[in-house]
């Protein structure tokens, strides 16, 4: 059976359970300890963990009730409205495919359809995937991050307020509570189900935060020594911005648990979204000497992959291409003849919608789109299927549909206004508070910068 064969041989037995099933309400759970919240994707809205379902039942961290009732909707062909993303993809058409069917594909295997398709929606089910925030201590206060996730930022609301200026972003801190690793049920829940998620899982994905700051990561590290996983793939979203003994450490893990076998695979992915003092501006905290000397140290006494997670946003526009040039420099520095079969140093580009004034389409397109097209042009100049030093085709396309989605997208009047004003009042009480200098640093939104004044 071909690959072709085996999609619509998976969606005939999906179909059978559900037209409106999927995998990721069973199989994929990202967990906020920190919080005591969870969800399955990215589109349904974390919800609460009941701490009461814990007690007996640490797999409620996944298993939650809220997940069970969107479940049964599912296996009686219904559609959970925290799905919507999903479906108004889908009804546009037969050949318009959502996240929902991509998942199913990915996450099919026998066993697992064999498990959900013969068990009603009460089961409590150990899923294939976990991403999980063990904190938010992190050493870093990105400007479109959340003191949900960050403690830096955290401490920044707490002195000064919530951004009251402006009206996306507004960071209030008043409406959840935030449980440190000491003194967590949820994260003591963790490790009284980590015995047995363990033995099933193929993926975990630490997350924060920043992880290598919590104590919880290195316990985790110590467990995985001491009782191997050979089956599990573990990533780690880490800024690469602690201290070098912290980093020589981790990276002392990393090839513990690779070189012995303790875990199947090791995977990195690190954050940047330009280069040079800009991305120090985007990203407070952010000091590029020490990032690339950690990053040196772990591209260098590691065989393992990093991945750049490049949110693409507003602020990213006028100097991608700077950052382009240094991921040629590094491909070309760290590469060895190992690395044939793949490139060792990966991106990728989603675009920011929200906060709406960190949105590149509420730029006045006629000044910037240039720009744009040109870090395009960089990377098509620079592509090479067959030279992993270069761009691979599959980069350039979908950068190629970031350049397309900003040249088509047309706001209405009212929401550039609503984000131009955000703009200006945001990053002037950016400033203010973080000791920094908008126009120092982007000269050339000067402009822009300016026009969004007036609008003040």
């Amino acid at each position: 059976m071909d690959e072709k064969e085996l999609k619509f041989y998976r969606k005939g037995l999906l179909d059978r359970i559900s037209p409106t099933f999927c995998f990721a309400k069973w199989h994929h759970s990202t967990i906020y300890l920190q919080l005591g919240q969870t969800h399955s994707c990215y589109h349904p809205p974390p919800h609460e963990i009941k701490l009461e379902e814990l007690r007996n039942n640490p797999s409620a961290l996944h298993n939650t009730s809220e997940k069970k009732q969107q479940r049964r909707m599912m296996l009686e062909g219904e559609k959970p409205s925290g799905c919507d993303y999903c479906w108004k993809i889908e009804a546009m058409g037969p050949e318009y495919r959502s996240d929902r069917h991509h998942r199913n594909e990915n996450i099919f295997t026998d066993d697992r359809y064999e498990e959900v398709a013969s068990a009603d929606h009460n089961y409590n089910i150990n899923p294939e995937y976990i991403e999980i925030s063990f904190g938010n201590e992190c050493n870093f206060k990105c400007g479109y991050c959340h003191p949900k996730y960050s403690s830096s930022y955290y401490k920044e609301i707490k002195d000064y307020g919530p951004y009251t200026m402006v009206k996306n972003h507004r960071n209030d801190i008043n409406w959840f509570t935030i449980y440190e690793e000491e003194d967590n049920p949820y994260l003591d829940a963790w490790w009284r189900w980590w015995p047995e998620v363990s033995k099933t899982l193929h993926i975990l994905r630490i997350t924060g935060g920043e992880p290598l700051l919590q104590k919880s990561t290195w316990r985790l590290f110590e467990s995985l020594t001491e009782t191997p996983m050979p089956k599990l793939g573990l990533n780690l979203n880490s800024n690469l911005g602690s201290k070098p003994i912290i980093i020589e450490r981790f990276v002392n893990h990393v090839n513990h648990l690779t070189t012995h076998n303790k875990i199947r695979e090791f995977k990195l992915f690190t954050s940047i979204d330009t280069w040079g003092p800009k991305a120090e501006y985007i990203r407070t905290g952010l000091d590029l000497e020490i990032w690339e000397r950690n990053f040196d140290q772990y591209m260098t006494k590691t065989s393992a992959p990093v991945t750049f997670m490049i949110t693409f946003n507003i602020l990213t526009v006028t100097s991608f291409t700077e950052l382009l040039k240094k991921i040629l420099e590094w491909r070309s520095k760290y590469h060895t003849s190992t690395d044939q079969r793949y490139r060792r140093i990966g991106f990728d580009t989603p675009h920011l919608k929200e906060p709406l004034q960190y949105d590149m389409n509420i730029l006045p397109k006629e000044e910037f789109m240039n720009y744009m097209n040109d870090s395009l042009k960089f990377m098509q100049d620079n592509c090479n299927e067959n030279d992993n030093t270069k761009f691979s085709q599959e980069e350039v396309d979908k950068f190629s549909r970031v350049v397309k989605y900003m040249e088509t997208t047309e706001y209405s009047t009212a929401k550039i206004v609503e984000g131009r004003k955000d703009f200006f009042n945001w990053f002037n009480e950016y400033d203010r508070r973080r000791g920094t200098n908008f126009l120092e640093t982007f000269p050339e939104y000067e402009k822009f910068y300016y026009d969004c004044s007036m609008l003040k």
